[in-house]
């Protein structure tokens, strides 16, 4: 990894921000990252921050600097496939994807020795996350689902994952249109946030069949993995999420272990931290990190609690995943994952 420096302040949202530092993999990969900094000494810890589906290091540009200056120095990786890596829409499969996570929080550790290392990963990286948790072992310190994608097969109707699966097939290269797929649906009230996906020139905005089929296999994979979580692990998930939606996200609630703990957004969308609501979520999170058995600042535990009580969610879920995004921002429709 090489010299580290805080991203300039003040630039504008649409503007592409070069990559300041890379991390290299075992088998010569480069991941181009973002760094958000403390602007004092002594750090708290540091932060893995995996983005999610079509996404890219630039998907942390709102949250990351409130954990900056809350004393957590933010490292934000472009993930194989994605971003501006050079195997820019090519699905590494999931063994490969969990591997890269495991050697950056390596790499993380082996520079910040004395600093806890925190893997917070949204979405597609939280599912990343999410099985990086599972496996045997302390890879990081601690690890934080945000709305992780859990929307595996068995959630899926069967008639369009016969679809997926057969295109993916017989046509793995295939682009297909995300304004015309699926159903249109809302990934955030914060339509600035979405512009800005949808805008940014690292975004991924047709992803191959191929990719797509990658990401529900990787989804059925984190759902499977939350049996079997282990130590510090925070898992979040909003009631408007229509990407993974409550049934989806239930069925992985119900397989966790009961030290797990969770939190619950009656108001939040799929990207909880680009949300409008985005500070109760970042203040639950630096507080479970600072106090992990004390009560969320914003009661997220208990609606959780009441949230798994309500057997309403176990209804079947019919629709397509991933659905595309294609809503009234002005933005091209992307599948923000």
């Amino acid at each position: 990894m090489n010299a580290l420096r805080p991203a300039p302040p003040n630039l504008p949202l649409d503007a592409p921000i070069p990559a300041r530092l890379s991390f290299t993999m075992s088998d010569g990969a480069v991941l181009p990252a973002r760094d958000w900094l403390p602007a004092a000494q002594p750090w708290r810890g540091v932060i893995l921050a995996l983005h999610g589906f079509t996404d890219s290091r630039d998907g942390w540009e709102l949250p990351a600097p409130a954990f900056a200056a809350a004393g957590y120095a933010v490292f934000a990786p472009d993930q194989r496939g994605f971003g501006d890596t050079a195997s820019r829409n090519h699905w590494a499969g999931i063994p490969r994807m969990v591997n890269d996570a495991a050697e950056l929080v390596a790499q993380l550790r082996a520079r910040y020795p004395t600093l806890p290392v925190i893997v917070l990963g949204e979405s597609m990286g939280g599912a990343v996350a999410e099985i990086l948790a599972a496996r045997p072992g302390h890879a990081a310190d601690a690890y934080v689902l945000a709305a992780p994608a859990v929307w595996g097969w068995g959630q899926m109707d069967p008639a369009v994952a016969a679809t997926l699966i057969a295109a993916s097939a017989l046509a793995p290269g295939w682009e297909p249109d995300p304004g015309q797929v699926g159903r249109e649906i809302t990934a955030s009230d914060n339509i600035p946030a979405l512009m800005r996906m949808g805008s940014d020139p690292l975004t991924l905005r047709r992803p191959s069949v191929a990719m797509l089929r990658g990401l529900v296999d990787l989804m059925a994979a984190a759902q499977d993995a939350s049996a079997h979580l282990h130590g510090r692990v925070l898992i979040l998930s909003g009631r408007r999420d229509q990407l993974i939606p409550p049934p989806a996200a239930a069925a992985a609630w119900t397989k966790l272990p009961p030290d797990i703990r969770r939190g619950f957004y009656p108001n939040g969308y799929h990207l909880l931290l680009r949300d409008h609501d985005r500070a109760l979520v970042i203040a639950d999170i630096l507080t479970w990190l600072d106090t992990p058995q004390t009560w969320l600042p914003s009661g997220a535990d208990t609606a959780a609690a009441a949230w798994q009580a309500d057997h309403a969610w176990q209804a079947r879920t019919p629709e397509l995943a991933p659905a595309g995004h294609a809503d009234d921002t002005g933005a091209e429709p992307v599948w923000p994952y």
